[in-house]
């Protein structure tokens, strides 16, 4: 029968009503668990497709998320886009991806603009526009479901997901100090975002605690900023023996410099980065990285969105960790 197949020879199939059908077909608990694998026997054996057009009318509902970001790393975002993606088709939506600036009231406006071109029924918000001023109030005022990743707190969205970034960067002091890493050089992110602020505070945290000493570049998570900084770094008679760089193509440009100089790696310098991304694997020496598992990450929020959106109890799932993964770019300090 397959395409000419409607609800009401499911309902006529299953002896129950065409209203009932429909809320198996929408996820409702009000259906007892007998007559829904009744129901779901029919839809098998008849092959229905229900409408998707006919399903949002109904539920006046886009069955459309969006994704907003301003994420220059075509490495992350894919994996944040393929994560997002097959969480939302597996619960019946669709994924909108969406590029915003990141000045606070150009930010807002073009999110809400976003928002009613589209007809979303909600977003996910990536860092660093989840950490605009201002954003979440904004949201939360029109009213349109939010659910934010950030690394602190924020205020007005639905929810927020909170990457334990702080306590990662103090993770990566604390790798470098117990491999008798006493002199270390960071490479810093913007100073305006939450993620590399966070990162730099728990960096500096745990290398005080141990007495080390630490010198610091700027950087703009681009691999020309890497560069600069690893030129800055170790273009002195004294360098670092290591070099936390705060995303992974920094970390990239700071091995490029050191193969300029004739920097063994990780013979006289050790170099760690910072996201786990693909990179890490094509460079050589190959980079030690804290993983950040961005497109379970997103993947969560996606869900947790949907949740909401249905008016149904969230899962219980926790963020994944981030974690360490070492590789041939670190190694113990060189002997003095």
């Amino acid at each position: 029968m397959g395409s000419e197949t409607r609800i009401g020879d499911v309902a006529q199939a299953a002896g129950v009503s065409i209203r009932t059908v429909s809320r198996v077909l929408n996820k409702s608990p009000k259906v007892n668990a007998a007559t829904r694998a009744k129901i779901e026997q029919a839809i098998a054996e008849l092959n229905f497709r229900p409408s998707a057009r006919a399903r949002a009318l109904a539920l006046r509902r886009s069955f459309l998320i969006g994704l907003i970001h301003n994420d220059r790393n075509a490495l992350v975002l894919d994996a944040i886009q393929r994560g997002v993606s097959a969480l939302a088709a597996a619960n019946g939506y669709e994924v909108i991806v969406h590029s915003t600036p990141l000045e606070a009231a150009e930010a807002i406006r073009d999110v809400l603009d976003f928002v009613e071109r589209s007809r979303v029924d909600g977003l996910v918000v990536l860092p660093p526009v989840s950490g605009v001023t201002g954003l979440g109030a904004a949201l939360a005022a029109q009213p349109i479901r939010a659910v934010a990743l950030s690394s602190v707190g924020l205020e007005g969205f639905s929810e927020v997901l909170i990457n334990a970034e702080r306590e990662a960067g103090a993770d990566v002091a604390r790798y470098l100090l117990e491999l008798g890493h006493r002199d270390l050089g960071l490479v810093n992110g913007p100073a305006d975002t939450a993620s590399a602020t966070e990162r730099r505070a728990g960096f500096l945290a745990e290398a005080a605690r141990a007495g080390a000493k630490v010198r610091e570049a700027p950087g703009d998570y681009d691999f020309a900023s890497g560069v600069a900084a690893a030129e800055h770094l170790l273009g002195t008679g004294a360098r670092p023996s290591a070099i936390f760089a705060a995303n992974d193509i920094m970390a990239a440009g700071v091995l490029k410099v050191a193969a300029a100089r004739r920097i063994a790696v990780p013979g006289d310098l050790s170099v760690i980065g910072f996201d786990g991304s693909l990179l890490t694997r094509m460079l050589s020496p190959s980079l030690t990285s804290v993983l950040r598992p961005f497109g379970e990450m997103a993947a969560l929020a996606a869900e947790r969105l949907i949740a909401r959106i249905e008016e149904r109890a969230p899962p219980e799932r926790r963020l994944p960790t981030m974690r360490i993964v070492p590789a041939e770019s670190t190694g113990p300090a060189p002997v003095a």
